[in-house]
């Protein structure tokens, strides 16, 4: 019997079946969810979950409700959770960095970078929580751009050479993910 339950939720079939094979052989079972709704309900259902992997960008439910739904019920918001988007700069909208209390994993990923964010959630969710109403990350990043940015024109031009490098990041991110999605679909083929 696996004792250590980890549940993905996420609505891309290639990356929940990822996880599960990227995770050392043992005592691990994987619970999957495609859409948020599914994952809230299992989150509810399920006893002692040691992990949640959250996909920000969800049907039916999105990751952003989920994630405000776990953070509003204290026996939820101790589970360690590792974020996952393949644009970080969504995440950063809506919750400011530094992630202080769950790990953020960039799509796409490999196996090293995933159980390194394992890890670090794992760290996280045992660090004592500073502000447990939650109100502080709960900010969108881009409000406090707007209310602390003058209107100069260096301040602006700033922002926006900050907006194309995150947007390049992301293209190559894609690109990158892509480039696995075929090499995945290559290889079931076989």
């Amino acid at each position: 019997m696996a004792s250590n339950k980890i549940l993905v939720i996420d609505d891309t079939t290639v990356v929940r079946v990822k996880v599960r094979e990227m995770l050392p052989p043992g005592n691990f079972q994987v619970l999957e969810a495609k859409d948020g709704l599914e994952g809230l309900n299992l989150i509810r259902q399920e006893e002692k979950l040691s992990l949640i992997m959250l996909d920000f960008l969800l049907p039916k439910m999105s990751g952003w409700d989920v994630f405000q739904e776990i953070q509003a019920k204290p026996e939820l918001k101790k589970i360690p959770l590792v974020v996952m988007s393949g644009r970080k700069e969504e995440v950063t909208e809506k919750i400011s960095e530094p992630f202080s209390h769950f790990e953020f994993l960039g799509k796409p990923f490999d196996q090293k970078q995933l159980i390194s964010a394992i890890k670090s959630a794992m760290t996280k969710a045992k660090q004592p929580r500073q502000d447990p109403s939650g109100t502080t990350s709960a900010i969108p990043r881009t409000g406090m751009v707007q209310a602390n940015a003058s209107s100069s024109s260096s301040t602006e031009i700033q922002i926006l050479n900050e907006k194309i490098t995150n947007m390049q990041i992301e293209i190559n991110s894609l690109k990158k993910q892509l480039a696995q999605v075929v090499s995945f679909i290559k290889q079931k083929i076989k």
